[in-house]
């Protein structure tokens, strides 16, 4: 189910095991807990322990209103990805619009704590959000940019159905250099879903890039 009003972005999504859906202000402990339980580093693109030092109830309110706002303007939808049985919160993704009209293009993130990394997880809640991303936000191209080396979120990427396009050079700028960039893409025809045209998009959304 989709709602975007002038006041709040509610989607919720079910899967099997997960409900994926915008964080709200209550699921501070949740939310909290998902971040203090991660494991130290466990690859090079691991971001592993965090300093959480000043994110308390009131800095995550703040975050959630933000992300609200976010989505209003069909910017970022940003969504928390929480277990269906124990509401643990296992992590983050985001679809990102690049851009409307005639391309309808985002861009797509994924980050699942790794404390609950190697279960599943990950993988069907991205492609339930792709799917939602397709079906009820109306993208038709979305793309994930990926370090060369990044073997472990290239291997994800395989998983959930994308597939790679090309490397785009100089594409992304991390750690003081800019950095080439693999780009995976999924299409609605990649999960037997109908393509739009773009125009049913016009009435819905406000903002255009």
């Amino acid at each position: 189910m989709t709602e975007i009003s002038k006041t709040s972005w509610t989607m919720t999504i079910d899967t099997k095991r997960l409900i994926v859906r915008p964080q709200q202000a209550d699921d501070y402990k949740s939310w909290y807990a998902g971040f203090m339980g991660r494991l130290p580093k466990q690859h090079q693109y691991d971001a592993g322990k965090l300093d959480m030092n000043g994110c308390d109830s009131a800095w995550f309110s703040d975050l959630c209103d933000r992300h609200q706002e976010l989505a209003l303007k069909d910017d970022t939808y940003v969504f928390g990805v929480f277990n269906r049985q124990t509401n643990q919160h296992l992590g983050n993704i985001d679809l990102s619009t690049i851009r409307r009209q005639e391309n309808q293009w985002a861009n797509l993130g994924y980050s699942i704590h790794n404390q609950y990394q190697r279960q599943g997880f990950g993988k069907e809640a991205t492609q339930a959000v792709l799917r939602a991303g397709f079906e009820q936000l109306n993208y038709h191209r979305v793309e994930a940019a990926i370090n060369l080396d990044n073997s472990v979120s290239i291997a994800f990427a395989e998983s959930i159905k994308m597939q790679k396009e090309c490397m785009r050079k100089g594409f992304y700028y991390e750690q003081e250099q800019w950095r080439d960039n693999l780009i995976y893409v999924a299409i609605p025809a990649d999960f037997g879903l109908e393509e739009k045209p773009p125009e049913v998009l016009f009435s819905k959304f406000s903002s255009r890039n």
